[in-house]
């Protein structure tokens, strides 16, 4: 058995096609179908049941699919650490941001880090905090930016930044001129929140009930500039970090502070716990820490 049998097979049971599995890695069907074949020949079982339609695993091949996923995980340490040793401050990071925090402060953080090593490759993943926290667990990121609190017994957390929520309002609602509003003063609001990817929707609507009432959702979105439009037009409210304060149009849209409670919006930068950091992963990672002071 070598790693190229393992790599092979790995992606024809992810891809539960051997077309799907030819084209992400190159080669040609039959080539790949003799390759899983050896494999199997060597093992003296089948892993692939080819019977139905889409293929699906046997037992023995579900048990080589799991364990073989472990080895190739280990290969791929061995590669990134070997690379680093050879590479002192070159390689790729793949760092999972939400849109949000993204548009808020990744520009200048990506601009200082690219002057100080042009040779570091940065792919981000934007999604939302919740489907970055799978992603890094899962292995598939280097780091993430999410909301905290985070499980410290998966991740290893570091924060990033820290401020307070407020409250985003049409310039003509009643709250607009107040230097404050209370949680309980929202009961009967129509709330434009981020879709349930984002941590931002299950943190407000726990808030709302904390306070004492389930927020009426008039509509979700992915995209904060589509919920700010929809507040500039005053189809609703929204609660977003006051770092959005001065990203919106402050002649439709007036930004006030929460009390009673106010809610904290703190960021961490989130890796796996056990799973090897590369050096230039730690570089970027130093750097986000030193980006609030």
């Amino acid at each position: 058995m070598d790693i190229r049998q393992l790599t092979y097979f790995h992606e024809v049971a992810k891809h539960k096609s051997f077309t799907k599995a030819s084209q992400v890695l190159h080669v040609s069907q039959p080539s790949l179908s003799k390759m899983v074949k050896s494999l199997e020949e060597e093992l003296q079982v089948a892993l692939i049941d080819r019977s139905s339609r889409q293929i699906e695993l046997t037992e023995a091949g579900s048990i080589v699919f799991e364990q073989g996923q472990m080895i190739l995980e280990s290969v791929n340490h061995l590669s990134t650490h070997l690379y680093d040793l050879m590479n002192l401050k070159r390689g790729k990071i793949k760092v999972g941001i939400p849109p949000l925090i993204g548009f808020l402060f990744f520009p200048a953080i990506i601009r200082t880090f690219k002057s100080a090593y042009p040779d570091i490759e940065i792919e981000l993943i934007e999604e939302g905090a919740n489907k970055i926290e799978e992603m890094v667990g899962d292995g598939l990121l280097d780091l993430g930016i999410v909301v905290l609190p985070m499980d410290d017994e998966i991740f290893d957390i570091t924060p990033f930044v820290s401020e307070k929520m407020m409250l985003f309002v049409h310039a003509s609602h009643p709250f607009a001129v107040k230097e404050q509003v209370e949680m309980n003063e929202l009961e009967s609001e129509s709330f434009i929140l981020f879709s349930e990817d984002f941590a931002l929707h299950g943190r407000i609507i726990e808030e709302c009930q904390n306070a004492g009432f389930y927020p009426h959702i008039s509509y979700e979105s992915s995209q904060w500039d589509f919920i700010s439009g929809m507040i500039g037009e005053n189809l609703g409210v929204s609660i977003f970090p006051q770092s959005i304060k001065n990203k919106v149009n402050q002649d439709q849209v007036k930004a006030i502070p929460i009390s009673n409670p106010s809610i904290p919006w703190d960021l961490g930068i989130i890796t796996k716990k056990g799973r090897y950091v590369s050096h230039a992963a730690e570089e970027f990672i130093k750097m986000l820490k030193d980006f609030n002071h």
